[in-house]
């Protein structure tokens, strides 16, 4: 059971890894490219999709699984596995406190600007939510990493 907990863990949090590296590599060097309204729009459609059963799946089993293979006991299981898991479970508990904490706020607040100047949404939104994300993606791709690392 222990050793399913952390396959569970590393897959759902290399899945929700990747999703925030395509973000990051992809759709938002994209969407740089696109003037205000279309930038704006994208984002919002973007923000009120994201959150849907597959998404919360993987948003909450980054911290659920490493939860439990740290607390499901396991014979055999070094100090420093453990170690590796829970220094998983503290980079993902960190890359949703960014997202909880900036970018959900931020998606809000450009929610509710939606037939105001797109220009001045753009302006507060972009670069802050651009910045948050690069954090959480690289504290999301560590915690992948780490219980990678455990696993092995």
């Amino acid at each position: 059971m222990a050793s399913l907990l952390l396959a569970l863990a590393a897959v759902t949090t290399g899945l929700y890894a990747g999703f925030l590296v395509c973000f990051t590599t992809g759709i938002m060097p994209g969407l740089k490219l696109l003037p205000d309204d279309q930038f704006t729009a994208a984002m919002r459609r973007f923000n009120e999709k994201v959150p849907g059963p597959v998404f919360l799946v993987l948003f909450l089993g980054v911290i659920a699984f490493p939860v439990a293979a740290l607390v499901v006991p396991v014979d055999g299981r070094t100090s420093v596995e453990r170690g590796l898991v829970a220094g998983g479970l503290v980079c993902a508990a960190l890359s949703h406190l960014v997202t909880v904490s900036g970018n959900i706020p931020l998606n809000s607040a450009l929610a509710a600007a939606e037939g105001g100047d797109d220009s001045t949404a753009r302006q507060a939104f972009e670069s802050r939510w651009t910045a948050l994300h690069r954090i959480r993606t690289v504290l999301s791709a560590a915690a992948f990493a780490l219980l990678v690392a455990a696993a092995v």
